[in-house]
């Protein structure tokens, strides 16, 4: 008699291997010095490189305390990813910009994010990948 293919553990096991493939690589232990937030808000300020982006908008954009991301800043100007520089209209206001260092890093994660996608999909038709999508996200909704 076979067993019962629980979603929740199929997830599991599945995401449990991408979590060790990524910590394998060179790239992702540099990537270590930036995990979490501080990851979200070098994508953001690389996606909108075009504009002047402020303390206020990382608080804004993710929802997060003024406190928690001046700390953030902090470290991430520390660690050399992001500068503070200010703006012309406004002497108080000081603009967010990324390091070359902290792009260099990010088109790195957006290179490994392409190959490992592009990995990922392989043998897969569009069609699939769009229900599979579709599933994914009921199951979202359906464990909130």
């Amino acid at each position: 008699m076979d067993m019962p293919r629980f979603v929740g553990v199929e997830i599991s096991k599945t995401n449990n291997i991408l979590k060790r493939k990524c910590r394998d690589t060179e790239l992702s232990r540099e990537i270590d010095e930036i995990t979490g937030k501080s990851g979200w808000i070098i994508g953001f300020l690389a996606e909108n490189d075009d504009k002047d982006i402020f303390q206020k908008d990382i608080e804004e954009k993710f929802s997060v305390r003024r406190s928690t991301v001046s700390s953030m800043l902090k470290l991430m100007e520390k660690k050399g990813l992001v500068t503070r520089e200010s703006v012309n209209f406004d002497a108080r206001l000081k603009k967010l910009v990324l390091t070359p260092k902290a792009r260099e890093m990010h088109c790195r994660m957006l290179e490994k994010l392409n190959m490992t996608e592009k990995k990922l999909k392989r043998g897969i038709s569009e069609e699939k990948l769009e229900i599979f999508f579709e599933v994914l996200e009921k199951i979202r909704k359906n464990a909130e």
